[in-house]
């Protein structure tokens, strides 16, 4: 069968543009591409510990900022890249367990947590009690989940660091009298990074073990901003990969 001449003229183009909607790195290819909130954690580098939180939400087209930026910490020794929603990444260092370094990377958000009952927030909410353990014990089958001690067995946690009710087993401690999940390492690979949250600082500026931390005014209004419905995904990236990737990666340009 034989192709008129004009059509014949335009298919280069028309295959270009069709390549071009197909290319891998567009938003509608990327496992964040239907995410209509963002919070995005940026540092001045790997081995920063301070850092700024933004939130950005989108209708269909850019990225639109909401609110002011609110400054935040991160893990003491900084950041790495961590296991998530992103494509892996070799060019720096990489999240272990007990590193002191946040993951770096696109991550989606679980649920939300405290010490009351509820929370103002419409994410999913679990409400904290005293057999509330998180797993970060390289070895056990449970790494890298909330468990309640008393459905999986006491030496279950025995050798777990991370108590979810801070202030009943560590002298009154209330970071995580609100938090959320940041969903790292969802296959739960041992040795990767485990319970890594959004919680309270301890002290304004203090960095964390790995999480990020931020003041009660500035969880309060994430918490209440988050929308389940809008597929929110956390970001957190040195300043240098944001610039290298925010193209590619579709992100927001602070």
């Amino acid at each position: 069968m034989r192709i008129p001449f004009r059509i014949a003229l335009l298919m280069p183009t028309l295959l270009l543009l069709a390549a071009c909607a197909s290319a891998p790195g567009t938003n509608a290819s990327s496992p964040w591409g239907n995410a209509r909130q963002l919070v995005l954690v940026t540092t001045d580098g790997w081995d920063a510990s301070a850092g700024r939180l933004r939130r950005y939400e989108r209708d269909g087209g850019d990225w639109r900022e909401v609110g002011a930026a609110t400054p935040v910490t991160v893990g003491r020794k900084g950041s790495a890249w961590g296991l998530g929603l992103h494509p892996a990444q070799s060019d720096g260092p990489q999240k272990r367990e007990g590193d002191g370094r946040a993951p770096a990377g696109v991550f989606a958000l679980g649920t939300a947590f405290g010490y009351g009952a509820s929370a103002a927030t419409p994410m999913p909410y679990q409400a904290m009690g005293a057999d509330d353990y998180c797993i970060d014990v390289n070895a056990s089958p449970l790494y890298n989940r909330i468990v309640d001690a008393g459905t999986v067995g006491r030496d279950a946690v025995a050798e777990s660091t991370e108590p979810m009710r801070r202030d009943l087993h560590a002298g009154g401690d209330q970071r995580y009298r609100l938090g959320l999940v940041i969903e790292h390492n969802p296959q739960r690979l041992s040795g990767a990074g485990s319970c890594i949250f959004a919680h309270l600082w301890k002290a304004p500026g203090e960095p964390t073990a790995g999480c990020t931390a931020m003041a009660d005014p500035a969880m309060e209004a994430l918490l209440a901003w988050l929308r389940p419905q809008q597929r929110p995904v956390f970001v957190l990236l040195p300043e240098a990969e944001l610039r290298r990737l925010r193209q590619d990666w579709h992100l927001p340009a602070p």
